[in-house]
């Protein structure tokens, strides 16, 4: 009893040092993967932060671009003015001013062409075109980026001037145009590892996507559940790339989320690895114990058969020598029990056969021996729905367990009560329940009673109902357990059959 009482214990204790190792264990982890989280984040952020600056530099130098497109179309402008001035009639104040605005514009190609498209003249072009042909489908489509300014004289179209952006402006156009690819390809394919997905301005279509499988972009529903999944943690970025309204969604980094569930993921992995453990150690525990019962069973048959075929040959030299046949007949009856013995003995040792059985006569013969050998003051009755219960059964084994349960009752009443042994039969299962009216088991104590070596007595081996759940559970696929017990008032103990050998789960 102090053994199994040292055992919750210890069992306690070491469950709170595993506990205690493991939130320590969490605790620390927890940290350091929360420091790591945060720079994690701290990355994303500053990824975050980046973008938005870029694409304030991306909008400003466009902007810039704008201002110098609008300038080079003024100067255009001021051009075809100073031109129309020149052919009117009034213009000789201000010749040299005018001849000063056409003359000062050295970088800006134009060609100016008559209404009819011949060309009278070019300036900062690349190559010199000839004068007084018309321009070709080449020059019109280099120089139809913007439509020609018409010179009117008196409401008359008198001449044309084509032109197109600088050479410096093409350049720097080059230059906004890899920003622009540059900004874009460090947005979907970024050093933090962030998931990004660039969308159009109604925020449906996906302009491109980054560091996100596209398998998970493969219908509406999931792109419209990504963004709203993204959405939900950032703030998407808006930017303005080609005078296109363009949105920049974007999550915490596959390495960040990562983060967040690894010490969920490490418990339950460590969890599972103890359980593993744990349910081989106890098989392994148990399958020695099995060894062990056999072996002992197996043994004790031995050692008792050898003197009861002794007593069985004494037996037959007594009745040789005229003795007694009262004295005889004791004699055989308590050879017959060491008999029954040792059968059960060497039953627990082997695979026992199981027949079906009237469950009832079963019960009748164990009452009747046990009330024989008992007080008088030891009531023990018998409760059946029906006359014949019949349940697959080994006869000396299930009469060893029906004996154990009613001694061990008779005890705990200390020689003087009712046993009500009560049978209940359903479809497939079939019910014993022993109550007896002795002092009582503690709810605490409802396992611990089955436990090899628990006893209450004296004197003692604690064996018997180790032997009877092993009987019931092991040889005939049962259940035993405590069903109730109040302490001075009486315990019931339960036994569940199946009447066939199904898969029934009991």
């Amino acid at each position: 009893m102090n053994f199994y009482s040292k055992k919750q214990r210890w069992k306690l204790f070491l469950i709170i040092i595993a506990l205690a190792i493991g939130g320590s264990s969490l605790y620390f982890t927890n940290r350091l993967v929360k420091k790591l989280a945060d720079e994690e984040e701290k990355k994303v952020k500053i990824w975050a932060q980046a973008i938005n600056k870029k694409v304030t530099l991306v909008n400003y130098t466009r902007e810039f671009f704008d201002k110098i497109a609008g300038e080079e179309r003024k100067k255009v402008e001021l051009y075809k003015l100073a031109t129309e001035r020149l052919l009117s009639d009034d213009v000789t104040s201000d010749l040299d001013f005018y001849l000063n605005i056409i003359s000062g514009n050295d970088y800006i190609p134009i060609i100016l062409t008559s209404s009819e498209d011949i060309v009278i003249s070019s300036v900062n072009l690349e190559k010199e075109i000839p004068k007084n042909v018309k321009m070709n489908d080449s020059l019109l489509r280099e120089f139809g980026k913007y439509e020609p300014l018409e010179v009117k004289y008196k409401g008359k179209l008198l001449q044309k001037i084509y032109y197109k952006d600088s050479r410096l402006f093409s350049q720097l156009q080059v230059v906004m145009n890899d920003l622009i690819e540059s900004f874009i390809s460090e947005v979907v394919i970024n050093s933090a590892s962030v998931p990004v997905i660039i969308t159009d301005s109604t925020r449906t279509k996906i302009v491109n996507f980054g560091n996100i499988s596209s398998s998970e972009l493969n219908s509406e529903e999931k792109i419209k559940e990504r963004l709203s999944h993204m959405e939900s943690q950032n703030e998407p970025i808006q930017v303005v790339i080609n005078e296109q309204v363009q949105h920049v969604y974007y999550e915490d980094s596959f390495l960040l989320t990562q983060l967040k569930y690894y010490p969920a993921i490490l418990i339950s992995i460590i969890a599972v690895f103890l359980f593993i453990a744990y349910l081989a150690f106890n098989s392994s525990r148990k399958a020695e114990q099995n060894q062990l019962w056999v072996g002992m069973a197996k043994e004790t048959a031995h050692q008792l058969g050898t003197p009861t075929s002794s007593l069985l040959a004494w037996i037959e030299l007594l009745k040789l020598k005229n003795v007694d046949q009262e004295i005889i007949s004791e004699v055989e009856k308590d050879v017959s029990r060491l008999e029954v013995i040792t059968e059960r003995f060497s039953k627990i040792g082997a695979a026992p056969a199981l027949d079906s059985i009237n469950l009832n006569e079963i019960l009748k013969t164990s009452a009747e021996y046990i009330r024989n050998r008992s007080s008088e003051k030891v009531k023990i009755n018998i409760q059946s729905q029906l006359e014949q219960v019949f349940v697959p059964l080994n006869v000396p084994l299930f009469e060893w367990v029906i004996e154990n349960l009613l001694k061990n009752a008779i005890d705990a009443m200390e020689g003087e009560g009712t046993i009500d042994i009560i049978v209940s039969d359903y479809t497939q299962v079939v019910y014993i329940d022993i109550k007896d009216t002795g002092k009582g088991i503690p709810k605490s104590k409802y396992k611990t009673v089955f436990q090899p070596g628990y006893t209450t007595k004296k004197r003692g081996w604690g064996l018997g109902l180790s032997l009877t759940r092993r009987i019931i559970e092991y040889y005939h696929k049962g259940k035993i357990f405590v069903k109730s017990s109040e302490i001075n008032k009486g315990t019931t103990f339960r036994i569940a059959l199946k009447k066939q050998q199904t898969g029934i789960k009991l």
